[in-house]
């Protein structure tokens, strides 16, 4: 095995590798500490071993792992989001209870939301996928609080709907194959072909859409970030949604059109994006607010793998994922700047709001910020009639819902000395938030054909400058004025089908009791493998 191959290997084992170490009391004792090393693999991975292949033992029963431009642009992004949030998690979870399981529910998230961007056979991504899902769970249930359950409840539930769906599509695609465990590109170029393509392109919208909380499956993502840990709510929000977006990246047939479930993908998706604004204006916790844009945003992303669909070309993967990256790194610095802040003396805060308030209007298109080179780099792919202008709309909600979120920030109470955070978090925020704001620039001639200059127009400069002013003042508006929104809750739907369906609480009931036993970490990795175990067995033989 060459190098590249090795560290593409490592990017997957090495958090798996750790877990099995804390056998040892000594190393269960110590695996807080190592957190932040193990994301290392994956983020020098896209560096050197882009464009390379590593097959492990036979292809029938082995898996295959590759770097292509989508998958290197997420893994890179992740990787350092997941190291910083390991620094972040490393000093607030010190000396605290149940920190060695958190840490094992962490390297489990880790292993899995990493292996997805690497996957290259259906077998493997099947099993990263549901590693990732299902090992979020233990990060959602940390602070063991009765709305931590709950969320824990409503997110687990639909993780194994999510789980259910895409299984079905995953072996109606390796079906069309005559190999065991086929490569994911091999299946798909058979999709647009075959009689069960509408079926499995509906099955995969709902499993990887639900993963990214596209309306009505948006439920859980509202519900598991604020209860979950600021470091946890960081990965959940920037990292664990992306592996739906990478799940369609890689097995929509996006090589040939399909207008009619393109067209659906595009509804659903400007529909998520301008519901999760309408509700996130009326919350006032802030990682609630935090929760709903990325609803929003995810909504963004499905109409622009729409568009996709509806032509019928490979070459949107690389803008989505471009796009898909910008949000996972300004969320992450987001919740991670959210906890500096509110930990922060009334005398420190001036410059950390400014700078929140930089990351937070970059992710509607501030101009001169990497925000206005994301959405520039999308602007064909929505043409110049309606959809443009829908998308126009989209960035004037963002702008209105994190001018929202920013007016409230203001108004937190500012913490006490002992609150502050160490200056490693602060400087491993401030390489997120750097990174965020400097790397679209670079990376925008390598996956479009624009230039920085194109970005700096004037008629570029215009057209972006007015939909995060007008979202703004409308923000303004709204607070100045103390107008009274509906108060709606956080879930939103679910409240009303908790209201409706009584049995529900039995089941949650259920739920606690085997939560119980998860918390105890040996099960837990028992219960992970197992469960790990089991779908992969199906993927490969059931077909």
């Amino acid at each position: 095995m060459t190098g590249p191959g090795l560290i593409l290997v490592s990017t997957f084992a090495l958090p798996i590798l750790i877990v099995v170490a804390c056998a040892s009391r000594r190393m269960r004792a110590n695996v807080l500490a190592l957190l932040p090393l193990a994301p290392v693999p994956g983020l020098v991975a896209p560096f050197i071993a882009k464009g390379d292949e590593v097959a492990v033992s036979p292809a029938e029963l082995g898996f295959t792992l590759a770097m292509d431009d989508a998958g290197a642009l997420l893994l890179g992004g992740a990787s350092l989001l997941w190291c910083a949030s390991a620094l972040y998690a490393r000093a607030d979870m010190k000396n605290k209870p149940g920190a060695a399981a958190f840490s094992i529910w962490w390297l489990f998230t880790l292993a899995g939301s990493s292996g997805v961007f690497i996957a290259a056979d259906i077998v493997t991504f099947y099993l990263a996928f549901s590693l990732a899902s299902l090992a979020a769970y233990g990060l959602v249930t940390y602070e063991n609080t009765e709305r931590a359950h709950r969320a824990g409840f409503v997110y687990v539930v639909l993780a194994l709907l999510g789980e259910a769906f895409i299984l079905l599509a995953l072996v109606m695609l390796a079906s069309l194959t005559d190999v065991g465990n086929p490569l994911i590109r091999d299946a798909v170029m058979l999709l647009p072909q075959s009689p069960v393509q509408g079926d499995v392109i509906a099955l995969l919208i709902l499993g990887f859409g639900l993963k990214m909380g596209l309306v009505p499956l948006h439920v859980w993502m509202p519900l598991a970030h604020p209860v979950a840990p600021i470091p946890a709510s960081a990965v959940l929000s920037g990292i664990i949604v992306k592996a739906g977006v990478i799940g369609l990246i890689r097995f929509l047939p996006l090589q040939a059109p399909a207008s009619d479930w393109g067209a659906f993908l595009i509804g659903i998706g400007l529909f998520t994006a301008f519901y999760g604004v309408l509700i996130g204006i009326t919350q006032t916790r802030l990682k609630t607010i935090l929760a709903y844009s990325t609803v929003s945003q995810m909504g963004v992303v499905a109409a622009m793998l729409g568009c996709g669909l509806v032509a019928g070309t490979n070459g949107i993967s690389g803008i989505v994922a471009f796009y898909a990256l910008h949000h996972m790194l300004v969320k992450g610095a987001l919740f991670i700047g959210l906890g500096i802040t509110v930990a922060l003396t009334a005398g420190h805060r001036r410059l950390m709001l400014a700078l929140m308030a930089i990351l937070a209007l970059s992710l509607a298109g501030l101009p001169l910020t990497s925000g206005a080179v994301a959405k520039f780099a999308t602007k064909d792919l929505f043409g110049d009639g309606l959809l443009a202008w829908l998308a126009i709309l989209s960035t004037l909600g963002s702008g209105l819902l994190m001018a929202h979120f920013l007016l409230l920030l203001r108004r937190e109470t500012p913490g006490s000395p002992s609150s502050l955070l160490p200056a490693s978090v602060v400087g491993a925020w401030a390489v997120v938030a750097g990174t965020t704001l400097i790397a679209p620039w670079l990376l925008l001639p390598t996956v479009s054909q624009y230039t920085i200059v194109d970005v700096l127009g004037p008629a570029s400069l215009a057209a972006t400058s007015w939909p995060v002013a007008a979202g703004v003042t409308v923000a303004l508006i709204l607070h100045w004025s103390q107008l009274k929104l509906p108060a709606i809750s956080e879930g939103d739907i679910i409240v009303a089908f908790e209201k409706l369906a009584p049995p529900v609480s039995r089941i949650g009931r259920m739920f606690e009791w085997i939560d119980e036993g998860l918390r105890d970490w040996s099960i837990a990795c028992l219960v992970m493998l197992a469960i790990a175990i089991a779908f992969g067995s199906t993927v490969y033989w059931t077909y």
